[in-house]
């Protein structure tokens, strides 16, 4: 038997944080344990939608789109949230993306947001 959580497990709590933390939030570095430091000046949420978790791991089964960011900026984390405004946190990631530039659109493609 293998150590630590088990797969099926794993998978289970997986959907469970994306069903109840699919809003979106980007970040300029580390979000922290609240979710709340280093915010984007990008203030929109998106919504996301995931497939089933599987492997121990899950990824966003459609695109995500911020069109026409509120400023020129280089987002290295996300977070989710409970809500579209308000709410609260549950679970945040890195992104791998460059910089964008005010005005322009910011998207993580299909299956890019994995956890």
């Amino acid at each position: 038997m293998a150590t630590g959580v088990l797969a099926a497990e794993a998978n289970e709590d997986l959907d469970a944080l994306a069903a109840e933390y699919p809003w979106i939030k980007l970040h300029v570095g580390d979000p922290g344990a609240s979710g709340t430091a280093n915010p984007a000046v990008e203030t929109d949420r998106v919504q996301a939608s995931f497939a089933a978790a599987s492997g121990g791991s899950i990824a966003t089964n459609a695109e995500l789109r911020w069109n026409g960011v509120a400023a020129s900026e280089d987002y290295t984390h996300w977070s989710g949230w409970t809500a579209s405004s308000g709410g609260s946190a549950g679970w945040s990631g890195t992104v791998t993306a460059g910089a964008v530039s005010t005005g322009n659109n910011f998207v993580i493609n299909s299956g890019g947001l994995t956890f």
